[in-house]
C-alpha cells in the first residue's frame, strides 16, 4: 500500500481528492491537513510515502512545509498540487525539495498516476511548469557577451589582448571612429565601466581560448 497525506486548505478540494484516491486499492490515505504547519506535524507523525501538497495556504505555505519536511524526512516524496505555475511559486518549491509539480486541472486518474510514479522514483513536472523551468534555464545560461555582434566580439577579443584602438583599427581594417563606436557598445552590453574591466571579463570567461 502507498501511504498518502493530503495537505490543502480548501476542504471541498481536499475531500474530493481523498474520495478519488480511496477508489484505488493500492493507495491508503493516512491523513489530511488544512495548513502547512499542520501538515508538517502530520507528515512527521504518519511518515507517508507520498504527500500531495497545496502551495498557497494560511498558517504555513506549501513551500515552507516542503522545506521543513525535507530536512527531517528526506525520503518522503512531496508532490505539489496547485493552481499556480508562475516563477514565484515554481522555483522556490523545487528548491525546497518538491519531487513533482502538477496542477489542480489534472484529472483524478493523472494524480494517481503521478503518485505511483513518485513511489517508483519517477518525478513528473506539469508541461506548463516544465516550459517555464526551461525558459529560466536558458535565460540563466546566456552570458552578456552572447548579445554582441560578430564585429563587437572581435573588438572585445582585441581588448582582451591589450590592444589599443589604433591597433584594433589596423588589425580589423576599420576606422578609429568605428572602433570607438564598437568599444562603446561592447562596454555597454557587458555592463562594465572601462577597457580594463572588459579585459578582465574576457579572461574570466576564457573567451581567448
Amino acid at each position: 500500500m502507498v501511504k498518502v497525506v493530503v495537505v490543502d486548505d480548501h476542504e471541498i478540494v481536499r475531500k474530493g481528492i481523498i474520495a478519488y484516491l480511496q477508489t484505488d486499492d493500492t493507495i491508503e490515505v493516512v491523513g489530511q491537513a488544512s495548513s502547512g504547519n499542520k501538515g508538517i506535524a502530520l507528515i512527521l507523525q504518519e511518515r507517508p510515502d507520498v504527500v500531495l501538497m497545496d502551495l498557497m495556504m494560511e498558517d504555513g505555505t506549501g513551500i515552507e512545509a516542503t522545506a521543513q519536511v525535507m530536512q527531517q524526512f528526506p525520503t518522503c516524496k512531496i508532490i505539489i498540487l496547485t493552481s499556480y505555475y508562475d516563477d514565484e511559486q515554481i522555483f522556490p518549491a523545487i528548491e525546497a525539495g518538491a519531487f513533482s509539480y502538477i496542477l489542480k486541472t489534472s484529472s483524478g486518474e493523472d494524480i494517481v498516476r503521478v503518485i505511483k510514479k513518485a513511489v517508483s522514483g519517477e518525478n513528473v513536472i506539469e508541461p506548463k511548469v516544465a516550459g517555464k523551468m526551461m525558459s529560466n534555464f536558458r535565460s540563466e545560461s546566456k552570458k552578456p557577451h552572447d548579445a554582441l555582434t560578430g564585429r563587437e566580439r572581435e573588438v572585445l577579443l582585441c581588448i582582451g589582448n591589450g590592444m589599443s584602438n589604433q591597433e584594433i583599427s589596423g588589425k580589423l581594417y576599420i576606422g578609429i571612429k568605428t572602433v570607438k563606436t564598437h568599444v562603446s557598445n561592447v562596454l555597454s552590453k557587458l555592463d562594465v565601466q572601462d577597457r580594463t574591466q572588459a579585459a578582465v571579463y574576457v579572461h574570466r570567461n576564457q573567451l581567448l581560448k
